[in-house]
């Protein structure tokens, strides 16, 4: 790497992984501020940051309050939460960091989706409450993975994985994208409406954008029927949380599992009430090996840029964008 990278100033906006932290201390100049808010961003800090790693996103009013920017390494394949249009017309580089946590999101998901439908945390905290000496047995669960079909929301790298593994628990498979996908052969169903009438078990990995925001609400959950159990690994703000709630209440669909939510760290009481939900605190990606992959993605994003002249894992709105 050429000697001077070392004098190439990234921002840090709030939390990053420690792994993260100390490879851009090592090969960069590492400043860090509070928050993703412009305010904190002072003119010395604006004549020097070239680069920018974020796992809180960057939005158009800090990416305008630094005039050198050159990359955002987003610490996630999700980025939503960076205005990539607005950095596309800017010239500025986004980057992400595929590939490297779908297995463990896939695998994540196979273990909600077998939460939700045998209760298995339910029947762990009856062992541990005692119940299974006082009150015997824990009832049989109404529910099964036996005979399922599932459908899944956004038929991408990680929908490919969560689709394999449900292949081999003998599920039948289809899928809804805004157009088929090259090379699977699972049944396409051109609308979400089509495929959650065609399922009775719907598994969101749909990213968070303008078209998919609520895209799962009443109608669509009604759809997917009293049988029916949804899975959200994806993004929170793609479901009507409001919706889902009542559906679960009044048995329009039968169970749901949630690892993601609009309103992180914030769950709605609704859905915390409702026995029948499985809920998690967004741990998708969130082992030690998958966490440490991503970062080493995301600091090394920023090593190819600056060292030589090119990204390693674009985002589409920035592929065209080059050095200088």
């Amino acid at each position: 790497m050429p000697s001077n990278t070392k004098s190439v100033v990234v921002l840090v906006p709030g939390k990053l992984n420690q792994h993260a932290l100390e490879r851009i201390g090592n090969e960069f100049e590492l400043v860090p501020i509070d928050s993703v808010s412009a305010s904190l961003v002072t003119s010395e800090i604006a004549a020097k940051v070239r680069g920018i790693a974020s796992a809180a996103g960057a939005d158009a009013t800090l990416i305008d309050a630094l005039p050198n920017l050159e990359i955002i390494a987003n610490f996630g394949v999700g980025y939503d939460a960076v205005d990539s249009k607005h950095a596309a017309a800017r010239g500025v580089m986004v980057t992400n960091t595929p590939d490297v946590l779908t297995e463990e999101v896939a695998d994540t998901a196979i273990g909600l989706l077998l939460n939700t439908v045998r209760e298995l945390g339910r029947s762990e905290n009856w062992l541990r409450e005692g119940k299974w000496v006082s009150d015997g047995n824990y009832p049989l669960t109404p529910l099964t993975l036996r005979g399922r079909s599932a459908g899944i929301f956004g038929m991408g790298r990680i929908g490919i994985a969560i689709a394999k593994r449900l292949e081999a628990f003998g599920l039948s498979i289809a899928y809804h994208n805004r157009r088929p996908v090259e090379g699977v052969d699972y049944t396409h169903h051109s609308t979400l409406k089509g495929l959650a009438e065609a399922v009775d078990t719907l598994i969101s990995v749909a990213p968070g954008t303008p078209e998919t925001a609520k895209a799962v609400n009443a109608e669509i959950l009604a759809a997917l029927g009293p049988n029916g159990v949804f899975i959200n690994i994806g993004r929170g703000m793609t479901v009507d949380e409001d919706a889902l709630a009542k559906a679960l209440t009044d048995g329009i669909i039968a169970a749901a599992g949630l690892d993601v939510f609009a309103n992180e760290p914030h769950v709605p009481q609704a859905l915390l009430d409702a026995p029948n939900a499985t809920l998690l605190p967004h741990v998708g990606s969130a082992s030690v090996h998958t966490r440490r992959a991503m970062a080493d993605l995301c600091v090394d994003n920023l090593v190819s840029w600056f060292s030589e002249g090119r990204p390693l894992t674009a985002v589409p709105e920035t592929a065209h964008i080059k050095v200088g």
